[in-house]
């Protein structure tokens, strides 16, 4: 028997795989979230399973997203970076990765947490939702649009509210798997 997935997902084993493993689980690795929140941001504009299938290139070409490594990237690194088919070579996305990783020192090098930043604005756990249609799924929501204001005022970019909210459902901050799916009931930590 065929398992039910959410309506956005493909044939695509790969895209597959993400939704029943990865995406909607929680992560709650400061690390994890701050590479998570850097490939949602290269999604601007192109589909999540585009960024899926270069996710493994992007690991590599950004050392495994370590903001310390990243941060002290230069000119000539995004030059070589930009010459890769491995990535979206768009000059913008690839400076915003070393931006958000500045940032994301600065952030961490005033004792602040980046889990405990980010998932104050679920309260601490995941949403649940209970959507029956693909349709009634927002873009974003009055947390995507708070995260993103804030994270801007840090000093991040690409992280708008549809991209906070893409990243939200993909951390598990929501749970926003369709009930029919059968990893609603997986990721429904309430």
């Amino acid at each position: 028997m065929e398992k039910h997935r959410c309506g956005w997902v493909s044939a695509d084993p790969l895209y597959q795989q993400y939704h029943d493993e990865v995406w909607g689980r929680p992560v709650y690795d400061s690390q994890q979230l701050f590479a998570k929140l850097c490939l949602d941001g290269q999604q601007a504009g192109l589909s999540w399973i585009t960024i899926l299938r270069k996710q493994a290139n992007y690991e590599v070409l950004f050392s495994n997203f370590d903001p310390k490594i990243v941060a002290l990237y230069d000119e000539s690194k995004v030059t070589e970076l930009l010459q890769n088919p491995g990535i979206i070579r768009n000059r913008a996305k690839v400076n915003s990765i070393i931006q958000n990783a500045r940032a994301y020192l600065k952030f961490i090098e005033q004792g602040n947490d980046f889990s405990k930043f980010l998932w104050g604005f679920v309260g601490g756990k995941p949403l649940i939702n209970c959507y029956t249609n693909l349709s009634d799924v927002p873009a974003q929501t009055p947390e995507s649009e708070a995260m993103s204001k804030a994270l801007k005022k840090l000093g991040f970019n690409f992280c708008g509210p549809t991209i906070c909210y893409a990243f939200m459902q993909a951390v598990g901050m929501v749970n926003d798997h369709l009930v029919d799916c059968f990893c609603y009931s997986e990721t429904n930590y309430s």
